[in-house]
């Protein structure tokens, strides 16, 4: 890294850092254009941090990876756009491709700077995507001691640089590498081919480069399900699947904290889809072609459409399907007429009690009683009610009351005395 960016989200710089591991380093596989064995892809695409994690790509993830990846992978694409990283961080990656039995092919993307560059430098086969660079530099470090202290660390660099510098040579041969490691010289995709840190600029496909239909033989162009692409789309289809543009890659766990990596999930092999249909369709040939399958799957799906299909659930007569808001209202509606019917009835009975008292059936003190004789079985209340003699309790008025004379003012009216009024003179 440069020293600007030196302190700074560590190896992000002035980037944000993502949110997700899986936004800048995961792995996929394929199957191989040609039909035998199959490709994986590893997309490297932050710093180099032995932290791991949320900090950036470790040894440890590219080695969970590694180890997950089956054993049919014969080619590794190693897909690289990354600011440089850890020294040493950066070997271990390196030396853990180089130990794997597949080939790799290390396509730069965007940017394989410091570290990224020895990583991309040591592959089988380096490419450079249209529009890339290479940078490389000397390594750096920071110290805080006494010049003694200083000096052991500068002997250090010195010989980190020339472990550099062995990747770099290797590679592209001899030059004056110090000198453009000290002057952090930056290559354009053609500048690294013609120095000879890499080998070619183009465009390499996830599953392989594809070739250019009729490059050899105008005569001949591929016919369309010809391809290992073609048959897997046809086999998820046949499946009930959806169709893919391309095979999406397994995302890796995300993680959680700084510093705290997760570990990775295996990568998916196309030799699980195809295990996993012969077992489905009790295939026993383990070396059964892509086509054998897809006629089993088809001879499956041809006795499944013979079978006839469970009729459909039928209505009981007297049943109707309603939607759910009509019932609703339904259901409100009845309440409501519930609550007028209740009112109607209890107007009736209060009708029938009233009825009594006014016919002289029934005293106004066992008008109570009545009444909840009448909530309890009205049929029966109402023919004891009825089978009362009318008259039976007093209704005409008795007598009445002057409440503005006095008693002693009524006797004194008999007695024909009670007249204030003054005679006059």
């Amino acid at each position: 890294m440069t020293n600007e960016h030196a302190g700074v989200n560590r190896y992000w710089g002035k980037n944000s850092p993502p949110k997700s591991k899986a936004e800048f380093f995961d792995a996929i596989t394929m199957p191989a254009p040609a039909g035998e064995g199959s490709i994986a892809t590893i997309r490297m695409y932050g710093p180099i941090d032995s932290y791991g994690g949320w900090w950036g790509i470790s040894a440890s993830d590219v080695s969970d990876v590694l180890d997950g990846l089956p054993d049919t992978v014969t080619q590794i694409i190693l897909r690289i756009n990354s600011p440089g990283g850890e020294v040493f961080e950066a070997m271990s990656i390196l030396n853990m491709l180089r130990a794997h039995k597949a080939s790799v092919i290390g396509v730069i993307d965007g940017l394989a700077a410091s570290a990224a560059s020895v990583i991309a430098a040591g592959c089988d086969e380096t490419v450079m995507s249209p529009g890339t660079q290479m940078m490389i530099h000397s390594p750096s470090s920071i110290v805080w001691g006494n010049a003694a202290d200083m000096r052991k660390v500068a002997d250090v660099l010195d010989g980190i640089e020339e472990s550099i510098i062995s990747i770099y040579r290797d590679k592209a041969g001899e030059s004056a590498w110090g000198e453009l490691l000290s002057a952090e010289t930056w290559y354009t995709a053609q500048q690294a081919v013609e120095v000879g840190l890499a080998d070619r600029v183009a465009v390499v496909k996830d599953a392989g480069e594809t070739s250019t239909a009729g490059a050899d033989d105008d005569s001949i162009e591929p016919l369309e399900g010809d391809d290992i692409d073609d048959m897997y789309q046809a086999a998820r289809a046949r499946l009930g699947f959806h169709t893919t543009g391309a095979v999406a890659p397994i995302k890796l766990p995300s993680s959680s904290e700084p510093g705290d990596p997760n570990r990775k999930e295996n990568v998916v092999a196309y030799d699980d889809l195809t295990a996993g249909l012969r077992e489905r369709l009790g295939v026993t040939d383990a070396a059964a072609t892509d086509e054998t399958l897809l006629a089993a799957v088809d001879e499956v799906l041809a006795e499944q459409s013979e079978t006839p299909a469970a009729a459909a659930a039928s209505i009981p007569s007297g049943t109707q399907l309603i939607e759910d808001n009509v019932l609703t209202q339904l259901r409100a509606d009845a309440v409501a007429g519930r609550e007028a019917r209740n009112e109607q009835i209890s107007a009736r009975r209060d009708g029938i009690i009233s009825d009594a008292l006014s016919a002289g059936r029934i005293s106004a003190a066992s008008a109570p009683q009545f009444r909840a004789m009448l909530d309890a079985d009205e049929t029966a209340a109402s023919a004891v009610i009825s089978s009362l003699a009318a008259n039976t309790v007093p209704v005409e008025e008795v007598g009445h009351s002057d409440t503005l004379t006095s008693a002693d003012d009524s006797l004194y009216a008999q007695a024909g005395w009670g007249n204030d009024e003054k005679e006059g003179a």
